[in-house]
């Protein structure tokens, strides 16, 4: 038997639904939701109604859980319906946008432990602006940010600005003020609020950036981990594409 034979007999081997479960850790329910979805192949039917799956179901369900650890689920299945409905540019495009958003999100971190670094290490009145108290309109429009986000933070207890006796308006000195540039960089980078408050309470603290370079070293880990699960996605993918894609003969 040649290498055409041998192929063709591995696609006429039949799978159940719990084999493809089985395969990929997840409960037969997934599978049937995954096909209506168009994320794997639709499955031939047996006499009596039940689902028939091949090798290639499994490859391209092993290849969307590759997918979806590294790209995301969205991105992932846009990938498999892409390339089941035979539109690979398509589906090459979205890896190449995912990919384009991690170089992003990268240089956002650089950038952000650069200014996060250089405004913590600063005394606060070393950041006071030419007027040493700003309101709340002022300080958001020189972060360009909404005052609601200040407000927001403050509510999350990152913030808390001083208040004029009279008027009752939020102020904010020196400290204040490096304190919400800080946390304007954190979100620019994606960190959630409750990371952000242990950043806070370091340099409040201890006047230190000791917590601030483990949740920077932290991100870094997660970018690195992240781009490792893509490369192992995108492996799978080629495959995927050189032995099911269009043109291969399937």
């Amino acid at each position: 038997m040649d290498e055409t034979e041998a192929d063709g007999a591995s696609e006429k081997v039949t799978l159940r639904s719990v084999d493809l479960a089985r395969a990929a850790g997840i409960s037969t329910q997934q599978v049937r939701n995954y096909e209506e979805a168009g994320i794997i192949p639709p499955a031939d039917r047996t006499a009596s109604g039940y689902r028939s799956f091949t090798p290639r179901h499994r490859a391209a369900l092993l290849t969307y859980r590759a997918l979806a650890k590294g790209y995301g689920t969205g991105p992932a299945q846009r990938i498999l319906r892409a390339v089941h409905r035979g539109d690979v540019p398509a589906a090459l495009a979205q890896v190449n946008e995912s990919h384009a958003v991690l170089h992003e999100q990268r240089r956002s971190l650089q950038a952000a432990g650069e200014a996060l670094t250089a405004v913590a290490e600063r005394a606060p009145e070393e950041e006071a602006p030419p007027r040493s108290v700003l309101r709340i309109g002022e300080l958001a429009h020189q972060l360009g940010l909404r005052p609601s986000a200040l407000r927001v933070w403050e509510s999350a207890g990152l913030l808390s600005p001083l208040r004029e006796p009279v008027t009752g308006y939020r102020c904010f000195g020196p400290a204040e003020i490096r304190e919400a540039r800080l946390i304007a960089l954190l979100r620019q980078s994606r960190y959630p609020l409750p990371q952000i408050r242990t950043v806070l309470d370091d340099l409040r603290g201890f006047g230190s950036t000791a917590e601030l370079r483990a949740a920077l070293a932290r991100r870094e880990q997660e970018l690195t981990s992240l781009t490792t699960a893509m490369l192992e996605g995108s492996g799978l993918l080629h495959t995927y594409l050189r032995d099911y894609g269009p043109g291969a003969g399937r």
